[in-house]
């Protein structure tokens, strides 16, 4: 009896991951969605480190009106995207430096204003783009050429990437240290900055402009909280990535939902997990740091007696 029902339950979990497996669309989305994830768990190590979160939120949220511009006179959107993307980020290091505002602040007016100017063109300018695609990805109907652009755009972020992996660490980790040794850490500042919008050209199609920052913050976070050593962080990162995209897209088809919000749904619910019980990090492991010795060895011996 219990043959028959290990058996029954592999050929459910079988048929589960094969079935998507008959469209061609989803084989796709598959990839491609494993693809943007492997893209977006390197650079997140390089943002967490960073603390460069809300520049993220702010650079997604740029790109809007780069989209529209680019599929209202016919260019590849990626060109349009990496363009106010990256003109953003100038405009925010401009301001920065002229005005006595501080950065939060500075991101706050400008990836709004971006944004907004988005959204007026969209209303403005006749187009087949779609406001939801835009916010929320189409990875499940994303054309060729569309996936020429996100492997165009994701190798050369990862590219980029393993050729200056030390020095974007290090620029990362303590600026101040890579000035003293002589690192243009301007150079450092502008080429994190490009390869944060490229990596957001990269997720556009899958994640779209409202969920991609969850792609670009969380796999690094998790990992953070699991690793102290970089390598190793970079490793766990991808591998939370790059499952949650897979794991997310089946869900998606088979709970007939957005693909996105699976990704990213499944994305959060790892790292709460991790953020509860990482076993140097986690609250349960700070939790036990602050009991008392005596009643934690107690605690122990009843648990090891049970």
């Amino acid at each position: 009896m219990n043959e028959f029902i290990t058996g029954l339950f592999l050929w459910d979990v079988r048929d589960w991951l094969v079935e998507p497996l008959q469209f061609g669309f989803m084989v796709r989305a598959l990839w491609v969605s494993a693809f943007v994830g492997l893209v977006c768990a390197v650079l997140s190590c390089y943002i967490t480190l960073k603390g460069w979160s809300l520049m993220g939120d702010a650079v997604s949220h740029a790109v809007v009106p780069g989209v529209v511009v680019a599929y209202a006179i016919g260019i590849p959107f990626a060109v349009g995207a990496f363009i106010f993307g990256f003109g953003a980020t100038v405009a925010i290091g401009y301001i920065k430096s002229k005005a006595r505002l501080k950065e939060d602040a500075v991101i706050g007016v400008v990836f709004t204003g971006f944004f907004a100017f988005g959204i007026v063109l969209i209303t403005k300018i006749p187009s087949n783009i779609d406001l939801f695609h835009i916010l929320f990805g189409n990875v499940l109907g994303i054309s060729n050429s569309d996936i020429v652009q996100t492997l165009i755009a994701g190798t050369t972020t990862l590219v980029a990437m393993l050729l200056f992996r030390k020095d974007l660490l290090l620029f990362c980790f303590d600026p101040n240290h890579a000035k003293a040794i002589g690192l243009n850490t301007q150079l450092m500042y502008y080429m994190l900055l490009s390869l944060l919008a490229l990596t957001i050209v990269t997720a556009l199609q899958t994640a779209g402009i409202i969920l991609v920052i969850a792609m670009l913050v969380t796999p690094g976070a998790t990992a953070y909280l699991l690793s102290d050593r970089f390598d190793h962080m970079l490793g766990l990162s991808v591998l939370v990535s790059v499952s949650s995209c897979v794991l997310g897209t089946y869900f998606s088809y088979h709970l007939d939902v957005s693909t996105g919000g699976s990704i990213v749904v499944l994305l959060t619910l790892i790292f709460t997990v991790t953020m509860i019980f990482a076993p140097k990090y986690g609250i349960l492991a700070q939790s036990l740091k602050n009991i008392p010795e005596p009643v934690l060895d107690e605690v122990q011996n009843q648990d090891y007696i049970s």
